[in-house]
């Protein structure tokens, strides 16, 4: 889950990282409130979206009064950067900058560790400078056992060229901010920039926090972080019922068993949907192992409400669960789901008890149930039905 900045600074305080004021905005007053809390000299506006590239759309203001701030506030709010639509703002304190930084940890899944990028050239786009100059950007291995301790954090600021006046007190704040990395099981903190002051103080200006889903079950406390208007109402919905779901833009719905299946399942019927008006997979849907009548009917649930699906295509694979327990589920759910269940759906069983399984099907005769021995020929009749 990506975090708002306004949620990374407050998680940042939360760790001891030096960070300015904020206060949240959804309107024009808010900000202006927000304003006159921050001491009502010079703040400023800036989109809360979870993309880069604010600052050139032109959704960071600075504002030198209240009224100001409500002013810059108004032309932000609403406005759309790079698809995202600003529907808040965070007002934040003004800062007197002498230099910025660059600092990040993130999960290196490629060599199974974690990585530390750090540079003396902040407030750029980073992916520029680590392409046109890459030697201005440090990258250091973390080992995932030690993390970022003193030594480590000496060995960065190192690497990354820091003045002598300055070493220590980034390499502090580095450790702050790794403590938040490991404290909150995130695979990404970034702070860009990372500013040094007039005044000599070291502060995250901005920050980027992701934070691992799979260790929800340690932090109930950030369901409260998750942008509850902003999620597909479908894949809320799936995600209640422990479902991997993701919603795409096509007409023919996936259920599949296994996150490989159900990738090639969409590979396949995007190629047959090209001899089909174009059609396309609707989502992606792995129900996992335990294809029950209860899993199956919470699978289709979720599909059918989909007013793009216009067919479903259901390809399984039959292992641990064998293929007439998943029959048993598909007839189940049809019958649980009763007059919701309206598309077609195309079924392909292979594996582990097919015959049995084909044979409950066949039986059962529902006649929004179309058999497909073969998963090209599941995936052409899925198409075909979705662009009749």
């Amino acid at each position: 889950m990506d975090l708002f900045e306004y949620q990374a600074r407050d998680i940042f305080e939360k760790h001891g990282v030096p960070v300015l004021g904020g206060v949240v905005a959804t309107t024009p007053e808010e900000a202006r409130a927000g304003a006159e809390k921050l001491g009502g000299g010079t703040v400023v506006v800036k989109a809360q979206v979870k993309i880069g590239g604010r600052g050139k759309a032109g959704g960071v203001k600075l504002a030198h009064s209240p009224e100001e701030a409500a002013q810059k506030a108004s032309e932000i709010l609403g406005m759309d950067i790079k698809g995202h639509t600003v529907h808040r703002v965070m007002i934040a304190a003004g800062a007197q900058i002498a230099e910025e930084y660059y600092f990040s940890v993130l999960l290196d899944r490629a060599n199974r560790n974690y990585l530390a990028m750090c540079s003396v050239e902040g407030g750029v786009e980073i992916e520029e400078l680590a392409v046109e100059r890459p030697e201005a950007l440090a990258k250091v291995a973390v080992d995932p056992a030690v993390g970022i301790d003193a030594a480590k954090a000496a060995e960065i600021v190192e690497a990354a060229g820091f003045e002598a006046d300055v070493k220590d007190k980034v390499a502090e704040a580095i450790q702050k901010l790794w403590t938040v990395f490991s404290e909150e099981d995130a695979t990404l903190v970034e702070v860009n920039p990372l500013v040094k002051t007039e005044q000599g103080d070291i502060i995250a200006l901005d920050g980027k926090v992701t934070l691992d889903a799979n260790a929800d079950f340690r932090h109930p406390e950030h369901a409260e972080l998750e942008d509850s208007a902003a999620t597909d109402p479908l894949e809320a919905k799936a995600k209640e019922h422990d479902l991997n779901y993701v919603k795409l833009d096509g007409e023919v719905g996936i259920i599949g068993n296994g996150a490989g299946l159900v990738m090639s399942t969409l590979d396949v019927v995007a190629y047959a949907g090209e001899d089909h008006g174009g059609v396309k997979p609707a989502n992606f849907l792995d129900i996992g192992g335990g294809a029950n009548a209860q899993v199956m009917a919470a699978g289709l649930d979720v599909i059918l409400n989909d007013d793009q699906v216009k067919s479903v295509f259901v390809n399984v694979f039959g292992g641990i669960t064998a293929c007439d327990e998943v029959a048993k589920g598909i007839v189940g759910a049809l019958e649980i789901l009763g007059d919701e269940a309206s598309k077609p759906l195309v079924v392909r069983l292979d594996g582990n008890s097919v015959e049995k399984g084909r044979a409950i099907l066949a039986e059962a005769n529902h006649p929004l149930v179309t058999l497909a021995e073969t998963m090209d020929g599941g995936a052409d009749k899925a198409a075909e039905l979705a662009n009749a």
